[in-house]
């Protein structure tokens, strides 16, 4: 397999110290992540783990097994010599893309290994890795980021495939023992208006991004406005309690089929109960919030509502150029699993916060993943590939909506303005959100 880079992915060979400091730093990041991946498994039972509550979800063991055999594979393989693996039919058993032995609907059917023997592989990896990074060659830098960065992905995949697990259940136990408190008030909802004009869209290329925010290129943007925060709650409910679900005029044609089949109603953890709405989280049933940010809709529930309110969905680059018009926020997510901050899962909130009273354009890259309007496909000038890549985006470019911005349970330092997140229009267990928009004539 040729495996190439793009510029972006050089830089680590670049910014290398003399001395064993980069090789500490490195080793150090990947502690750190790789730990944050066990702590995201503590308060889970082993069968909690080893079960998918739907097909596009996988076992939270396979997703530990998948994350070691990148590394083992792309890295342990590739620079230690006469590495003999830990076992050699992990290669197939927990592979993904093209060549992936099993399908993802049937990752669940791997009852063996136990999972004492999954975290015996990621224990033998580690320490391998650790080693060789005493004395890596530099061309196996890019390999080791691009494989944390990876994880990092699939740390907020996990917590959202959790949440559909234990949603799932007619208990609704909680993944989080801290309880949820009230949120504060929200403002009205505010349109900005933008003038729009020419606007960069893109990574830059100088520090590490995926190759479907590449390249950085110019588009033409009409005037348009854009809401000041997320859609919240109450603002939802409004268009529910309206026979938004039963009215086909704001729906897509698709979006009425997949509605009747799958006899949608609500957001997908709103619960009637007692008659009154309440709403699933990672920290358990409770009564939904008016004024926190709506989560987990389809794309075609937020362009109903979208259309329900007058407006619709930002494209993709309104919602870059609009993110670009402000101080960019730092994005305000829990690190996770930051050992050494004696940061754990039990001790941050896990579900979107109200967006409060302050001025101007905010929540970018907080609490939701919010819908765009564009379809997922390469940027203009990309140089499409015909082998398979560790990393090709290319292959899922078809079928999928972009998202934008970042959610709750998106690990710190994962998110920035040209970072490209994607979703069939049907999916709901993401943390995705609306933020609304309007042409301006």
């Amino acid at each position: 397999m040729n495996v190439s880079y793009t510029q972006s992915q050089q830089f680590f060979s670049e910014k290398r110290v003399d001395g064993g400091v980069a090789s500490r730093q490195f080793a150090e990041m990947y502690q750190s992540i790789r730990q944050q991946t066990i702590n995201l498994t503590v308060s889970l039972s082993v069968e909690d783990m080893a079960v998918q509550s739907m097909p596009l979800a996988s076992p939270v063991k396979w997703h530990l097994a998948h994350n070691t055999w990148f590394f083992e594979k792309y890295l342990l393989a590739r620079y230690v010599k006469d590495y003999l693996p830990f076992h050699p039919a992990f290669n197939l058993m927990f592979s993904s893309g093209p060549s992936a032995h099993f399908a993802r609907d049937q990752r669940s059917l791997i009852t063996r290994p136990s999972l004492s023997v999954v975290r015996s592989y990621c224990t033998h990896v580690d320490n391998a890795v650790l080693a060789l990074l005493r004395n890596m060659p530099d061309e196996g830098y890019p390999i080791l980021e691009l494989g944390l960065q990876k994880e990092m992905r699939v740390q907020e995949q996990m917590l959202c495939e959790i949440k559909h697990l234990l949603g799932s259940n007619p208990f609704h136990p909680a993944y989080v023992s801290k309880p949820l408190g009230p949120s504060e008030k929200v403002d009205g909802l505010k349109m900005t208006e933008l003038r729009g004009g020419m606007a960069e869209i893109g990574h830059p290329g100088l520090t590490f991004c995926f190759e479907n925010e590449l390249p950085k290129h110019r588009v033409f943007l009409n005037p348009f406005a854009i809401a000041d925060r997320k859609v919240t709650n109450a603002e939802y409910l409004a268009f529910v309690n309206a026979g938004g679900y039963s009215e086909t005029r704001w729906w897509m044609e698709e979006g009425v089929e997949w509605r009747k089949k799958e006899h949608v109603r609500a957001p997908l953890y709103w619960r009637r109960l007692d008659d009154a709405w309440h709403e699933y989280t990672l920290h358990g049933l409770v009564p939904l919030d008016p004024n926190r940010p709506v989560c987990h809709v389809s794309y075609y529930e937020a362009d109903a509502f979208a259309r329900f309110s007058g407006a619709r969905l930002p494209t993709e680059f309104e919602w870059e150029f609009a993110a670009n018009s402000i101080i960019p926020e730092l994005p305000d997510t829990p690190v996770l699993l930051d050992a050494a901050a004696g940061k754990t899962i039990e001790n941050v909130f896990l579900h979107p916060s109200a967006a409060g009273t302050s001025k101007g354009l905010k929540q970018f890259f907080t609490d939701a993943w919010e819908w765009t309007s564009s379809s997922y496909a390469p940027y203009p000038g990309v140089k499409l590939k015909n082998d398979e890549m560790i990393e090709n985006h290319e292959r899922q470019m078809v079928n999928q909506y972009v998202l934008r911005g970042g959610s709750v349970v998106t690990p710190a330092g994962h998110s920035r303005i040209s970072y490209r997140n994607f979703s069939p229009t049907q999916m709901r267990h993401q943390f995705t959100g609306i933020r609304l928009a309007r042409s301006i004539y």
